[in-house]
């Protein structure tokens, strides 16, 4: 059986964007999502695709979810529906579904993890967010604050939360 898992950063409000960009550069949230997502495949939207400054994530298989079904781009594998791309990947050990808000709505239930950066702050403008985290359906598995210092404007929080069995 496959692990699905969601990894994203959100601010206090939940958003996770604006005009298809970060809300802001956390270096050690790079190195984190790399770390925990090196080695499986990613599974993502378009416009989350077209953000990624160098085009396909290394170490990982890439998997676009668009209705585009004449899209191609280099290194991607490309499905029309989420379950397609579920589909695609049905013998890997775990999979992460890594944005963008679309994305994250439609997965958000039948997801067993969610790994959460929380940056606490909250930022104007945003207009891409993350679904609420039910405290009824999610608990706190790991949790791991970092105050902010001078690579890191803002404080933050790893966060990973597991569905509550039953």
């Amino acid at each position: 059986m496959t692990t699905k898992s969601i990894i994203v950063a959100a601010d206090e409000a939940n958003a996770i964007g604006k005009d298809n960009n970060l809300l802001c550069h956390l270096p050690n949230d790079l190195k984190y999502f790399k770390a925990v997502t090196s080695g499986f495949p990613v599974i993502m939207g378009r416009k989350t695709f077209e953000s990624l400054p160098k085009g396909a994530l290394p170490n990982r298989r890439n998997i676009v979810v668009t209705r585009n079904k004449g899209l191609k781009f280099e290194n991607c594998e490309i499905a029309s529906t989420i379950e397609e791309a579920i589909e695609l990947c049905k013998y890997e050990k775990q999979i992460f579904f890594i944005g963008g808000g679309t994305i994250y709505k439609e997965v958000i239930d039948i997801a067993d993890n969610i790994y959460l950066t929380r940056i606490h702050h909250t930022f104007g403008g945003t207009d891409t967010f993350f679904p609420e985290v039910n405290p009824k359906i999610w608990e706190i598995a790991y949790k791991e604050d970092h105050p902010a210092d001078q690579k890191h404007k803002y404080a933050y929080s790893f966060i990973r939360f597991e569905k509550i069995k039953g």
